[in-house]
């Protein structure tokens, strides 16, 4: 085999999304990092690309009843791969998962704890499984291991002024007419006709509690093979005992209206059985030491000396001090997994893979200095050296300077976003990036610059005693009428500062709030950023005007739908034990649209054709009744490559929130802005253009409060709110509050010796 195979990852003709025949060499064994402006195609690459086809590969070796439920890829366009290994993305979703899921199963340090306690606990519960609150044998009886008891709320679930008939039971398919409403007012069990708080004892238990039974006499409307059942105890079944699946996954918001969730009175919360919770070591139990901040465990561990434990507390201590090399030393073991962020939520992935013994595979990390400190980016990169160092290759999509400048190989795409990306503009050393002219060479140049004028505050907003999960009473003055920056390591505090203190200072001062984050924005999953900016409506009746036929044809998710596909331009089709096929629809050629629809245009265009437009093309052409001020406002904030009929679901976390960021801009709203880290996915090139955004914004409105680790915002910044000086119960202090030179002058914390450095 060629020896050059062999120690590179070789990929010809790439062509998948807007990449233009890319062909590129990804040294094993090394950390590439592929840069480029946002749109340019780095994840097209990284992830559609290497990572898809390695899933699809490894997928075809296993049988086709495993095939059939494991997710299926079509094969990118892409002419050929060559030395490709296993691929682990280590992406920024959330973990997710239930409640059951914490931080010390997900990264295993739960695990090993139980396996020391069954070992050291006294008195003993038993094996570990014993210990574990997923387990029969571990959990608590009274919540089955959830630390908290939800049941229905019969005050929020029924209308006791009402008769059944009359729509007692508010939920959907209990209301008078649904499938559910029938099975109560045909049983001819119960008077249906009788308000329910009319109801004697005994009626009150059969209408709740009765266990499933054949009506005697039922009316002729009751399905000849159901059963009677208490309503609590069918919604229990129905909608509790299976939460987060099937119909209760779908009537999610409504369950939560007619629920209460209390703390377990039987374990107080702790999740295990009284077993687990009686065995302690050094007179602490598992759910004492699950409930420390993960830095806090590591001391209880090194006072443990016994050497039969010692592989145990050696590889619980190795991946605590991963998880505080990555800056989350400040999150407990009993944390749910669901709360955690995107960043996070990477972190702890990427702590779980540093215990994999597995060699040459290929790790792909997806902007992993998101939500970090400089401070912390330098442990990071020292993370990913140890997955380089153990024989593996890693592939990361970054923007952070710091991460670029201790690559072994970069590979820099563009020049520009969508159509004018897609190309490689320097494959190389670090050296030699710095002396290309390409956006990421020089961007790399550039260093921080204070700001020469900061503007004085117009007044101020005062924040008093915050004592919220971290924050320790902080008293604050913010600034109005600038842009102040909020700064600290993570774990902080600065986004319960930001997001929930000052809000709540805000309400007290009657100064409305606006905040602008990363989750995605509300609708259905068929927003586009035509919809969420109000471009559709004007487009949709500029057809309507031109054809003399009503708007709604000309919307995808109404009277234009595609007949077959419904409107969302894909076919699926399930091919029982083999892997189902996923096809561009053929009546409509993708677009979602009826032949109806596409047969009326504008300008010569389409309404498929107007909303495949870049908003740079809708600029460029001047797309009849488009406000013009709303695509300058998405080109401001470095979103011109966006297509108008994108959808909102495929955008990135740092997209969405630009989107809602020209959202801002076009509404001219007078409130303080409160963003939170905008820079995340933005290139280098593009943050003095989001800075010029701050300052519109801070201009127009009562203030911008930001939320950010980039120094380049941190010194165009009129002010600086700097917490620390660590994270966890280590941070949620004010350490300075003034403007950025001054902090850079002090240096006397993290954020200050790194603007000093930098600036």
């Amino acid at each position: 085999m060629d020896s050059e195979r062999e120690e590179a990852i070789t990929v010809v003709g790439a062509r998948e999304n807007n990449l233009r025949d890319v062909t590129v060499t990804i040294p094993k064994r090394q950390v590439t990092v592929v840069t480029g402006i946002s749109g340019s195609g780095k994840s097209s690459l990284v992830f559609d690309v290497l990572a898809r086809e390695s899933e699809r590969q490894l997928a075809a070796t296993f049988p086709a009843h495993v095939r059939h439920r494991l997710p299926h890829h079509p094969r990118p366009e892409v002419d050929s791969i060559a030395g490709l290994g296993v691929a682990v993305v280590i992406d920024q979703r959330r973990l997710g998962g239930s409640r059951r899921s914490t931080v010390g199963t997900a990264t295993e340090i739960f695990t090993l704890l139980r396996i020391l306690f069954s070992r050291a606990g006294r008195p003993s519960a038993g094996e570990s499984s014993a210990y574990s609150f997923n387990d029969p044998r571990g959990m608590c009886p009274g919540c089955e291991g959830l630390g908290e008891v939800t049941d229905v709320d019969l005050a929020a679930l029924l209308d006791e002024t009402r008769s059944i008939r009359e729509g007692a039971i508010r939920f959907p398919t209990f209301e008078p007419g649904g499938v559910r409403w029938k099975r109560y007012v045909d049983a001819g069990v119960l008077d249906v006709d009788k308000p329910i708080r009319e109801y004697d004892d005994r009626e009150r238990r059969l209408l709740l509690d009765a266990e499933p039974f054949r009506p005697p006499h039922p009316r002729p409307g009751f399905p000849a093979t159901a059963r009677y059942e208490g309503l609590r105890r069918r919604f229990r079944r129905t909608f509790l005992a299976d939460r987060g699946r099937g119909e209760a996954a779908r009537r999610a918001a409504d369950i939560e209206r007619v629920v209460r969730t209390a703390t377990c009175t039987r374990c107080g919360g702790r999740r295990l059985a009284e077993g687990a919770l009686r065995s302690t070591i050094d007179g602490c139990s598992i759910a004492d030491v699950s409930g420390w901040e993960v830095r806090e465990v590591s001391a209880f561990l090194a006072a443990i000396t016994d050497p039969a434990l010692a592989p145990v507390v050696s590889a619980a201590q190795e991946r605590i001090a991963a998880m505080v090399d990555v800056g989350l030393g400040y999150l407990t073991l009993d944390r749910a997994t669901p709360t955690l962020s995107g960043g996070e939520s990477q972190r702890v992935k990427l702590v779980r893979h540093l215990g994999s013994s597995l060699t040459d595979l290929t790790y792909i990390a997806d902007e992993p200095t998101i939500g970090l400190h400089p401070a912390d980016v330098e442990r990071l990169i020292g993370l990913l050296r140890r997955l380089c160092e153990r024989g593996n290759t890693v592939v990361v999509v970054e923007h952070d300077p710091a991460v670029i400048a201790v690559a072994d190989h970069v590979i820099d795409l563009g020049p520009g976003a969508g159509a004018d990306g897609g190309t490689v503009v320097f494959a190389g050393t670090v050296a030699g990036l710095r002396q290309a002219e390409t956006p990421t060479g020089t961007a790399l140049s550039r260093q921080p610059r204070l700001k020469a004028r900061p503007r004085n505050p117009s007044g101020q907003l005062a924040v008093r005693g915050a004592d919220e999960h971290n924050l320790r009473g902080l008293d604050v003055d913010v600034p109005l009428g600038v842009v102040c920056a909020v700064t600290g390591v993570a774990g902080s505090g600065k986004s319960t500062f930001a997001l929930r203190a000052v809000p709540r200072a805000a309400r007290r001062a009657s100064l409305a709030v606006s905040v602008v984050d990363q989750t995605p924005p509300p609708g259905s999953t068929r927003s586009s950023v035509a919809t969420y900016l109000g471009l559709a409506d004007p487009i949709r009746a500029a057809f309507a005007v031109a054809s003399n036929r009503p708007a709604g044809l000309f919307s995808a998710n109404s009277q234009g739908a595609c007949p077959e596909c419904g409107g969302v331009g894909v076919v699926r089709t399930d091919l029982a034990y083999l892997e189902p096929v996923t096809s561009r629809c053929a009546a409509c050629d993708g677009t979602g649209f009826s032949a109806e629809a596409l047969a009326y245009r504008v300008a010569g265009g389409t309404i498929a054709d107007v909303l495949n437009l870049t908003v740079a093309e809708a600029l460029d052409h001047g797309v009849a009744g488009l406000p013009g001020d709303r695509l300058a406002g998405l080109s401001s904030v470095r979103l011109a490559h966006l297509r108008l009929g994108q959808s909102v679901a495929s955008m990135s976390g740092g997209e969405r929130q630009r989107l809602k960021l020209a959202a801002a801009l076009a509404s001219g709203a007078d409130s303080l802005y409160l963003i939170d880290e905008p820079t995340a996915g933005l290139h280098p090139a593009d943050v003095a253009a989001l800075i010029d955004v701050l300052d519109r914004l801070a201009d127009r409105s009562a203030g911008v409060l930001v939320v950010e680790h980039d120094l380049r915002v941190i010194a165009a910044a009129d002010h600086v709110i700097d917490l620390g000086p660590g994270a966890g119960s280590d941070g949620g202090r004010l350490l300075f509050s003034g403007r950025p030179g001054e902090l850079a002058a002090a240096a006397s914390t993290p954020t200050g010796r790194y603007l000093r450095a930098a600036a």
